[in-house]
């Protein structure tokens, strides 16, 4: 670019393009398994298995990574984050790292993912769907049905999220299947 702009009259580069490019979207299947210590409410994710169609692959590291970056936002939304705020005053109890619960290496399992490149979209000349988004999406709804049946056999069919150890634990203790 520099090399461009010094040979350009005056220095400056001048460049117009238009371009339209409908939506995209890609599409995917998230499995997860889940386990619940009954006696402190908490959830391990034992195993999460995904299948993304992502249309055309330019760079496989960087849409599997983006993908298990999504999957890690989706699973702490599903069992950890959560904002607080006092009763009375309303004042954020959750203002800080100290304080919102976010996802570790440790709270996470291997993430085992395939990419299908079998569609190409025919939106973009590249062929190229989006890919960040994907596990962020994908990820907090396959958790929540692992949870939820887990916790079927105790008669429980709802539940919001998070699902904090706390949370999961009083719903086991006023199930009334106990």
């Amino acid at each position: 670019m520099g090399a461009l702009a010094a040979a350009a009259p005056g220095g400056e580069i001048r460049a117009a393009g238009e371009a339209e490019a409908p939506f995209c979207f890609p599409n995917g299947c998230y499995v997860c398994e889940v386990e619940i210590d009954p006696e402190t409410g908490a959830v391990r994710i034992d195993r999460f298995h995904g299948v993304d169609d992502s249309g055309r692959i330019v760079n496989p590291p960087i849409v599997h990574g983006q993908t298990h970056g999504g999957l890690a936002q989706g699973i702490g939304q599903a069992v950890l984050e959560e904002i607080r705020y006092q009763a009375r005053s309303g004042q954020l109890l959750t203002g800080s790292l100290m304080d919102y619960a976010l996802p570790r290496a440790d709270d996470l399992p291997a993430f085992e993912t395939v990419m299908d490149e079998g569609e190409p979209t025919a939106t973009n000349r590249l062929g190229v769907k989006g890919a960040g988004e994907s596990g962020a999406v994908g990820g907090p709804p396959a958790v929540a049905s692992a949870v939820l049946d887990a916790l079927r056999a105790h008669g429980i069919e709802h539940l919001d999220m998070p699902f904090t150890p706390e949370r999961v634990w009083r719903a086991l203790r006023d199930s009334p299947r106990r």
